[in-house]
């Protein structure tokens, strides 16, 4: 596991390989090295970003492997960032579907946020396998960054519903689709809670301080700061978009032609 990506193989005998990750030929043959003396019969996909999900075509092509995942990408091309518009998996996975293998069981769980069509997978495995209370988190909560929640792949009322959910179920271990694994997860996603509710609660400060209609981008420095990188701005301006459509969906904040004003 990298700590910028992490691909996962579950199970022993018959192989599922969770984000495959980009095309990338020594990336694919590490997979099938790992894997050697295995078999790898299936291909899950947590999210259709192009981080997770265009490696599958060239495992699949080297496996025949079956892939799984919720659906194709959903936001059209042309539109949002970074999406994988050539992935559709064999078998579409909804909301508490189950994959099963010797001795494991993945439960798909829904969570929108960070991307429409994301999934989460609770394991439940024998004790030669994994511990009680796994969770693979994949991108809805990382191990080195805050998820990106950059509309319209991204919903900020989702990714919220989303994290209160995985918090909910009082997991001990999250394995992450970027950096190391969490071992005490309920502070770290109370914390991420805490920060978008403290983010959230400056951009409805500097949208009632503007006094008129603005945009996002209009509002960086007042909730960011002077200090913040130049070049982080329009990523910046992205995550503020996603607050002030959670905020208009709320009541808190209107919405005229992609800008918003204080309601």
């Amino acid at each position: 596991m990298g700590l910028f990506k992490a691909d996962y193989l579950i199970g022993r005998g018959e192989v599922t390989v969770l984000d495959p990750g980009p095309v990338d030929e020594a990336h694919l043959d590490a997979i099938l090295r790992a894997a050697a003396g295995e078999r790898v019969t299936r291909i899950l996909v947590s999210h259709t970003h192009r981080d997770h999900s265009p490696g599958v075509a060239p495992l699949a092509a080297a496996t025949g492997a079956e892939t799984l995942g919720f659906g194709p990408h959903l936001t059209p091309p042309g539109e949002g960032e970074g999406g994988d518009h050539d992935f559709s998996p064999d078998r579409r996975l909804a909301d508490g579907d189950a994959v099963e293998g010797d001795g494991w069981r993945l439960t798909a769980l829904h969570t929108p946020g960070h991307c429409a069509n994301h999934l989460c997978f609770a394991l439940e495995a024998d004790a030669f396998l994994a511990p009680e209370g796994v969770l693979f988190s994949a991108d809805h909560v990382m191990a080195w960054s805050t998820s990106v929640v950059s509309p319209p792949d991204g919903d900020m009322a989702d990714y919220m519903r989303s994290l209160s959910r995985i918090a909910a179920r009082g997991d001990r271990l999250l394995l992450p689709g970027h950096g190391p694994a969490h071992d005490n997860p309920a502070p770290f996603i109370a914390g991420l809670i805490a920060h978008r509710e403290e983010r959230e609660a400056r951009v409805l400060e500097a949208l009632r301080g503007a006094g008129e209609v603005v945009t996002a981008a209009a509002l960086v420095s007042a909730v960011y700061g002077p200090t913040l990188d130049p070049r982080l701005a329009p990523a910046a301006a992205r995550s503020l978009l996603a607050h002030l459509e959670k905020l208009a969906g709320e009541g808190a904040a209107l919405s005229e032609d992609g800008s918003f004003r204080a309601a």
